[in-house]
């Protein structure tokens, strides 16, 4: 009894979800075909619309078919006429190549037929060529023609240029001038220190000589004296006497120095 009573509620409960199912449907349908009633004009103009999309789409791509197919035709015209033009172009380079080089030709057999003419023309080159004759040609022709104010102008630049050139060279003349001057004054007290240097030298080397000649006398005196004292003696002045000897050489070298500059000692 259980059972049949849990499958008659079963079942009513199917039944009832069918009934809401179909009630569902109903009303969908119904409210879609309201739906349309009202929006029958504006469907209408939608299909328009897109009939309209269409065409411009298929007229748009048949433009860009024409155009493209234009621009392949122009190409290949603009190419087969360049490519018409190419021989014609390299021929008549060819025509005046050959033109340039037999002209060269015959001016090269006419200077070798008329030697004196040549040198002639390339001696007036040369002059030509240089600064100062190329200024005095255009001095006495084509300066003629210049205006009066025009020349004066330039002379009076070319005066100024001069002018600053004139104070440059009197400012590195007038440097120069004391670097002599201070030179001669070093140079005249050199000379005078010279000179002195080569007095007192002179007189050192004499009073050497004097000396040296004492060691001589006390040198003869010591080998008449007998014995190691005296012995002992000569032996410290032979050793002065080889350094005053040595000495005066040195003097000697330097007084025959300071002659040889032309400084009187």
């Amino acid at each position: 009894m259980i059972e049949k009573v849990e499958c008659g509620g079963a079942n009513k409960e199917e039944e009832k979800e069918r009934t809401d199912r179909s009630s569902n449907q109903f009303n969908q349908i119904s409210m879609a075909s309201k739906v349309e009633e009202s929006n029958g004009g504006e469907g209408k103009g939608s299909e328009n619309w897109v009939e309209d999309l269409q065409r411009t789409v298929i007229e748009s791509k048949d433009s860009a078919i024409r155009s493209a197919r234009s621009l392949h035709q122009n190409s290949s015209s603009r190419l087969r006429s360049l490519q018409d033009h190419v021989p014609q172009a390299l021929s008549l380079f060819r025509t005046y190549e050959d033109s340039f080089f037999n002209k060269i030709k015959e001016e090269l057999m006419i200077a070798r037929e008329h030697p004196v003419e040549v040198v002639g023309v390339a001696v007036t080159a040369g002059f030509l060529l240089m600064r100062g004759p190329r200024r005095f040609l255009f001095r006495h022709t084509f300066g003629r023609f210049q205006s009066e104010e025009a020349r004066f102008l330039k002379t009076e630049k070319n005066v100024k240029e001069l002018n600053l050139s004139v104070d440059l060279m009197k400012n590195e003349s007038r440097k120069l001038l004391e670097r002599a001057s201070l030179a001669e004054k070093d140079m005249k007290h050199g000379h005078t220190e010279l000179m002195d240097a080569g007095s007192q030298i002179q007189r050192l080397a004499k009073s050497i000589y004097k000396v040296e000649t004492q060691v001589a006398g006390l040198m003869d005196g010591l080998r008449e004296i007998p014995g190691r004292d005296a012995l002992k003696l000569r032996a410290e002045v032979a050793t002065m006497a080889s350094a005053l000897k040595k000495h005066k050489s040195v003097l000697d070298k330097r007084i025959m120095k300071i002659s040889e500059l032309g400084i009187p000692v």
